[in-house]
């Protein structure tokens, strides 16, 4: 059966290696452009921290190259996909390729089985380098691009709310009993005025509070400080406040935002937001294995019948369609006005029913 699908292995070798090609080729113009064009916005901040340079530039780069790819991969599948079928229409391949006996599905095979490879690479890539750079860079940026943690596993300028106190710490780690947090400031506040600040080099879980390490407090009133050495407060405030604050999908990767959203849930706390993000970790690399499929409209068709360039505009606008729909399915997702299975996963099914639709339509 799958010979019958695959008739020649040398077709085969050709259009994979000719989708391959002109997707990456466009997939590195584009992420060129857009870096040098990012660079111009953010070198300026990167530069403003004293002590920068050349170094913290090319770290800035490689932090965020991964997450151009990621999110532009897509859109270079489908440009590389209308390019190579232009061509292979222009030089009446296609046509060649039908009179030899195979089929529009047939035809479209090769790319197919290569788009689906390479989206199990997309998802590896974005498990493995995009979550931990996109994390490192939005710490980075959360420190105006000073010196980031040794230890980057936790949250960097944390806020959280008490009744009228504000508590700050500039990084929390660890999880449950296991939370440690570093340089704490406590602002007690009574009916919104402030009337001491206590600060403590680190704090961790002590029973159903905290306990202060090296403890300073300053009277506003008075305006003097004294030390406390260690000290428990903070009764009632969960660590699960810290640690899940603000969950970044993009910097999370798939079993990671996984176990999140188990604490968040475990804590009481709204998840379907997060559900559609991590169902959105499958679907999004998948996008690349409609490409081939919304773009065929190109491949079809006479090229000396003067429509060539209108197909390959009504492949390209298909396509840019589905975009708009998925950013859209997210976005209500993430309001939770759409459930998270039918925010991730709608549009993906939705374009692949109008592809299959298009091609057995005009072709089958």
């Amino acid at each position: 059966m799958i010979a019958d699908f695959f008739p020649s292995r040398t077709v085969t070798i050709y259009m994979a290696r000719l989708f391959l090609t002109r997707s990456f080729a466009v997939l590195a113009l584009l992420v060129l452009v857009l870096q040098a064009l990012d660079l111009l916005s953010e070198s300026g901040r990167i530069l403003a921290h004293p002590g920068n340079g050349q170094a913290q530039i090319l770290t800035y780069i490689s932090l965020r190259v991964p997450g151009i790819i990621q999110r532009f991969l897509p859109f270079s599948v489908l440009l590389g996909t209308l390019i190579a079928f232009m061509q292979l229409n222009q030089n009446s391949e296609v046509i060649a390729m039908k009179a030899a006996g195979l089929s529009a599905h047939q035809v479209l095979a090769p790319a197919i089985v290569a788009s689906l490879l390479l989206a199990v690479v997309s998802f590896v890539f974005n498990e493995r380098i995009v979550a931990r750079a996109s994390d490192t860079l939005a710490k980075w940026e959360k420190v105006e691009f000073g010196p980031l943690p040794t230890d980057r596993e936790g949250q960097i300028n944390v806020w959280v709310r008490n009744n009228d106190d504000l508590i700050h710490a500039d990084f929390a780690s660890g999880r449950g009993t296991g939370t440690v947090l570093t340089k704490v400031s406590v602002y007690d506040r009574v009916g919104g005025t402030l009337r001491s600040i206590v600060e403590a080099d680190s704090a961790r879980v002590s029973g159903k509070g905290w306990e202060l390490i090296n403890a300073r407090r300053f009277d506003v009133k008075s305006g003097q400080r004294q030390p406390m050495g260690n000290v428990k407060a903070l009764e009632g405030v969960r660590p699960d406040q810290f640690t899940l604050s603000s969950v970044d999908p993009l910097g999370l990767s798939y079993w990671r935002l996984q176990e999140a959203i188990s604490d968040l849930e475990i804590a009481g706390r709204p998840v379907d937001s997060l559900k559609a993000n991590l169902w959105h970790k499958i679907s999004g690399p998948l996008s690349t294995v409609l490409m081939p499929l919304l773009a065929a409209v190109a491949a079809f068709g006479l090229a000396r019948s003067g429509k060539l360039f209108v197909r390959a505009v009504i492949g390209m606008a298909l396509g840019f369609a589905y975009f708009v729909a998925d950013n859209f399915g997210l976005a209500m997702g993430n309001l939770g006005a759409y459930p998270p299975l039918l925010a991730a996963w709608g549009p993906f099914l939705l374009f692949l029913l109008i592809g299959e639709a298009v091609l057995i339509r005009t072709e089958e």
